[in-house]
């Protein structure tokens, strides 16, 4: 991660992922404009096609990556390197089945995050030599937001990044307000919560109760 770099930097706090299948009607553009409100730290655009048309999900990235960046907001598009382009997003997160690092690093150039979901410490070590920006860890508990998901790794997988990574990470999988705590505890400082925030009936609320969870484990948060 080059710190030099604003636009390649983790900061700490809430990292929202959008999830419309679990929004309660809601769009993906009227929840990210909530987690805005409630000081999330970072914003992932997450859709999967065939549920969205490319078209569609083009045009909601456009309208959300004005309010990340109204906001001062890192804005990462899940997957889709051409959507992340297009709007001049700040990076792309990749899952172990999608593009590798090196080719991604190729379309977005050097000053861009990748970022690269990993599920056990070989994932993260290739991570590391392949060139992302910073992981994900998970999923720490179970899941239902991805079907095709892993199974749970636990703390113990946590564990091991904060001792042995280099990389920045963000926490995910199964964490909702009961056991954030407890992720922090271990280390975790960019955590990333999805049903519990897309689900809830006042998100930028909810967020804003998450941050003062982390806070309380001694982990400062960004605030927008």
């Amino acid at each position: 991660m080059h710190s030099d770099n604003p636009r390649r930097a983790l900061p700490p706090g809430i990292y929202g992922i959008t999830a419309e299948k679990y929004s309660r009607g809601r769009t993906n553009v009227e929840v990210a404009a909530a987690m805005i409100a409630g000081g999330i730290a970072v914003l992932q655009y997450r859709e999967k096609r065939p549920a969205k048309s490319h078209a569609a999900m083009l045009d909601e990235c456009r309208q959300i990556r004005e309010l990340t960046r109204e906001a001062g907001i890192p804005f990462i598009v899940n997957d889709h390197v051409d959507l992340a382009l297009l709007v001049d997003a700040d990076g792309v997160h990749v899952g172990q089945d999608d593009l590798p690092v090196a080719e991604v690093r190729r379309l977005l150039g050097p000053d861009r995050i990748i970022g690269l979901s990993t599920h056990n410490p070989s994932q993260a070590a290739a991570a590391v030599e392949a060139g992302a920006d910073y992981i994900g860890v998970g999923p720490i508990f179970a899941t239902a937001t991805k079907e095709d998901v892993c199974a749970p790794v636990g703390l113990t997988y946590l564990d091991h990044i904060v001792r042995s990574c280099p990389l920045p990470f963000v926490a995910i999988g199964g964490i909702k307000e009961h056991n954030l705590a407890e992720v922090a505890a271990h280390g975790a400082r960019t955590v990333c919560l999805v049903t519990a925030i897309v689900e809830a009936d006042d998100i930028a609320a909810t967020i804003r109760g998450l941050r003062a969870i982390l806070e309380q484990a001694g982990h400062p948060v960004n605030s927008h």
